[in-house]
């Protein structure tokens, strides 16, 4: 039975059969119309698997009704393959109702005395599999891996993503919002798309309608480093926006007396708040290095704050980390 692993299977005529096959609707089930989630079987299994994968990633999902992990799993591949556009597809396997097969398969070196088992084919060869019921970021993950080892693709959501935070980065937060939008529709749980959702809701100067998206993030993502930094840029806009008209006054306090560290304070959410990223943790630094123990330490916690804030790899972080380290360590 060589033809499992990519042979075309002889008919009873001896010549062989195409990918011209229909389901029992008359559809085909290769090409750009095939749908995204098929149930297989043994008769069609070369069709819709082998075949389909010269052209687009299958992966086989071997299931059981007694099996309760497969109940676990099949939905969420389902949504995530759904998800994908097209760029991958998912084939069901009842190991019950297709015994043949699966002995097959298992003689070919397929772990099926396990499941759930997921294996992904390309070019109608084995490129990757996993067992267990995984988490939907582990099956995300573990499809990203495939698409990229089968010619670099990715997701939609992660091109929408990226596309999203070039439009936030090039202060177009509208076209940001609707972006970080979409992916949403797509992946309601996706941590990046609702902290970037926030954030640009906050470029746009709309402080109820950030609070209002961060108030609907799904409990299972809420303390995600995403949703953290998200919040604190909230929380940083509003105390920012409440300081900010008294910056001359507090910068007439500094200069006065340079160890009035409250007016430090309020400056350097105020600067924050204007985007003067650096001006800012420069007053937090002055403090920390006059006193770094002052009102507990709070020079400190605000400046992680705005690291959260600002993104742990932004420039502006990753200098001011920088000084922090010499100052602490020095």
């Amino acid at each position: 039975m060589d033809y499992i692993i990519g042979q075309n299977r002889p008919n009873a005529t001896g010549t062989t059969q195409g990918s011209g096959m229909l389901q029992e609707d008359g559809l085909p089930v290769s090409g750009s119309a095939a749908p995204a989630v098929m149930d297989g079987t043994e008769a069609n299994f070369m069709e819709l698997v082998i075949d389909a994968s010269r052209s687009v990633p299958v992966l086989v999902d071997f299931w059981a009704d007694w099996c309760g992990p497969c109940k676990q799993l099949t939905p969420v591949i389902e949504k995530v393959v759904n998800a994908a556009g097209g760029r991958v597809r998912l084939v069901k396997i009842d190991i019950e109702a297709n015994r043949s097969l699966v002995a097959q398969l298992s003689q070919l070196g397929l772990p099926l005395q396990s499941i759930p088992m997921v294996a992904a084919f390309w070019k109608g060869q084995i490129l990757d599999l996993f067992q267990g019921a995984l988490p939907e970021s582990q099956v995300k993950k573990f499809i990203e891996g495939v698409l990229k080892a089968a010619g670099g693709a990715t997701l939609p959501a992660a091109d929408l993503l990226v596309e999203a935070r070039a439009a936030l980065d090039g202060e177009q937060p509208e076209q940001a919002a609707q972006l970080y939008s979409a992916v949403l529709e797509m992946e309601p749980e996706n941590p990046a798309a609702w902290g970037g959702l926030i954030r640009a809701m906050l470029a746009l100067d709309d402080e109820e309608a950030a609070e209002a998206a961060l108030n609907d993030v799904p409990a299972a993502i809420a303390s995600h480093a995403d949703i953290e930094g998200a919040r604190a840029a909230l929380e940083l806009k509003k105390e920012g926006r409440r300081v900010a008209g008294e910056a001359q006054a507090l910068r007439a306090r500094i200069e006065a007396d340079p160890k009035d560290f409250e007016a430090r304070v309020g400056l350097a959410n105020a600067l924050n708040a204007a985007g003067q990223k650096q001006e800012a943790a420069d007053e937090l630094l002055a403090i920390l290095r006059a006193d770094r123990d002052w009102n507990d330490g709070a020079a400190k916690q605000l400046l992680f704050k705005f690291f959260e804030s600002w993104g742990h790899d932004d420039p502006a972080t990753l200098l001011a980390r920088r000084r922090l380290s010499s100052l602490l360590f020095s």
